[in-house]
């Protein structure tokens, strides 16, 4: 994010029309999100129109307790984020379609989503994950991802695009009804002109990237999609296809549970900008800005 997305405090106290006095009194109780440079109040202009937004007395009638799990899809980099920022979140991570539906029911507090709208090609739209009556969902851009085939080291089936993928004997390791990396591999297909049911597909569906890496590397399967942190976690050799959007989705007031806010403060770190580059396969130019703001 660069300077000119945030605002000083001077800055900040004329566009919420307070006295500078009382931005340093929220700022001691911790009421309002900024960070430190050097010593200097700087105040993320996006964070404060959440924060704004989630003072209106519409959402502080609709705040309930929500508990601190994040469902939905699995990220590799988001994993170990979690645990390193020490969040607190609890993790149940079964595809982006179960993870929206926790988030409707309020049993999850942050979901992470890659669904791919056929029709458009677009990442996360709301209407299309079913998200579009929410009317206090914001989604943070987690990162933009590779995604590719999966296969053993070494390559021995010579597997080389996503045509391959319907040859006889090729068994293919699949994400289960919902996942992102699902309809991904659906959507590929369509624009390669292969039939999904060419593919000898695996009996049971992977409920995780590392779930379908692994069953490469012990030879339950020969290729999948998914994507590439997980294939080098899991010491597989990887065919690069497609770069994707990876979003966090909440309630308004969900962004700043203490939880939550530990996890977005992380993003800084320069150790989390290492992690990354040493996982590979992640661009993160885009990664904590609110890319929706009902």
């Amino acid at each position: 994010m660069s300077l000119a997305q945030y605002l000083t405090t001077a800055e900040v106290a004329e566009y919420l029309r307070l006295k500078e006095r009382k931005i340093y009194d929220l700022v001691r109780q911790g009421q309002i999100p900024c960070t430190r440079v050097t010593g200097k109040l700087l105040f993320p202009r996006q964070s404060i129109d959440l924060w704004l937004m989630n003072h209106l007395e519409g959402d502080q009638r609709s705040r309930r307790t929500v508990p601190e799990v994040l469902a939905g899809s699995q990220d590799p980099l988001l994993e170990w984020a979690l645990r390193e920022s020490d969040s607190g979140l609890a993790t149940l991570c079964r595809g982006s379609g179960d993870g929206v539906r926790r988030l409707l029911e309020g049993t999850a507090m942050l979901v992470g989503v890659h669904v791919i709208d056929p029709e458009t090609g677009r990442y996360n739209e709301p209407p299309h994950l079913g998200l579009g009556g929410m009317r206090d969902l914001v989604m943070i851009r987690w990162a933009l991802r590779r995604q590719g085939l999966m296969v053993s080291p070494g390559n021995p089936k010579q597997v080389a695009t996503l045509r391959d993928l319907g040859r006889k004997g090729l068994l293919v390791a699949h994400r289960q009804a919902g996942a992102g990396a699902e309809r991904l591999l659906t959507y590929l297909l369509r624009r390669a002109s292969v039939p999904l049911e060419t593919l000898k597909l695996s009996p049971h569906p992977a409920l995780s990237e590392d779930d379908l890496a692994l069953s490469i590397r012990h030879g339950e399967a020969d290729v999948g999609l998914g994507v590439e942190a997980a294939a080098r976690r899991q010491g597989l050799d990887f065919i690069p296809l497609h770069q994707e959007a990876f979003d966090l989705a909440m309630r308004r007031h969900s962004y700043f549970e203490p939880a939550v806010q530990r996890l977005i403060a992380f993003l800084g770190a320069p150790r989390f900008q290492e992690r990354a580059a040493a996982m590979g396969g992640y661009d993160l130019s885009p990664c904590g800005q609110v890319v929706y703001n009902a």
